[in-house]
């Protein structure tokens, strides 16, 4: 497959164990993906809450469970394995973001999905779910999540429980995107979480990149608060995807590099 993105060098922000995914869709279309790990996933320093949080799940004590991102159902799957539980039958619902993360749901915990929005936001999640007043709802997050769905999950009349089940921190390896930049072999940046964003930052100066460099070189951003991200520290260019998915992301780049005018 040939087109817009023919030996266009993109770099993949994603952390380690989430980027073949990305690289995929890019190799497909002739694309030279770089590799440029901004987080890394690690686990709470103490899981006691989240351990408590999962036995609770198990039992029955929570109508619903909210999942937001694959890397929670990823991080949620390892701490079930340790403790050698698993939530199969248990009597509660499961909610997903997106189809990204529905999909991770059934490969990693088994269990099925009740629904997700047409719009893949916390706003949209917190709308769309079939919630009654009263009911409770376990919510695990990255402890760099925005308070945005419980707040609006418990403005709805639910009983929110949020439990942190991953840290993010600064990846490391891949590529030299600072010497890249330098030699004008970079001809988009992706980023596709507002930690990719913030961490992107941090790890290119403290490599000695320079950062105005990256800033005039265009970002896409998978949805409207990663961009907002990338704006607040003055990346060029940045756009969203119609549908915030990779696939959505991809088909903008490839639009971005056939247009004459090149706008996203």
């Amino acid at each position: 497959m040939t087109g817009g993105l023919a030996g266009k060098r993109i770099v993949n922000t994603r952390a380690i164990h989430q980027a073949e995914t990305l690289n995929v869709l890019l190799r497909q279309r002739d694309a030279i993906p770089l590799d440029y790990p901004c987080i890394t996933i690690t686990p709470p320093d103490d899981p006691a809450l989240l351990d408590a949080a999962l036995f609770d799940l198990k039992a029955g004590n929570y109508e619903w469970l909210v999942l937001t991102s694959a890397n929670t159902v990823f991080a949620i799957a390892e701490r079930l394995a340790t403790l050698g539980l698993t939530l199969n039958g248990g009597r509660f619902q499961t909610a997903a973001i997106g189809p990204a993360t529905a999909d991770a749901i059934q490969q990693n915990l088994g269990i099925s999905i009740a629904d997700f929005p047409a719009e893949y936001v916390a706003e949209s999640l917190a709308n769309h779910l079939p919630l009654k007043v009263g009911e409770r709802v376990l919510l695990p997050e990255s402890a760099l999540a925005r308070p945005t769905l419980a707040e609006k999950l418990t403005a709805r009349g639910a009983s929110v429980t949020v439990v942190m089940a991953y840290q993010t921190v600064c990846g490391t390896g891949g590529a030299n995107i600072a010497y890249l930049l330098t030699q004008g072999q970079v001809d988009m940046l992706t980023f596709t979480s507002s930690s990719t964003v913030t961490y992107f930052v941090e790890r290119l100066q403290n490599e000695g990149g320079r950062l105005e460099m990256a800033l005039a070189v265009p970002a896409a951003c998978i949805g409207p608060k990663t961009a907002a991200t990338a704006q607040a520290y003055g990346f060029s260019l940045v756009d969203v995807p119609d549908e915030h998915t990779l696939v959505g992301l991809v088909v903008m780049l490839e639009r971005y590099f056939e247009s004459p005018e090149r706008q996203l």
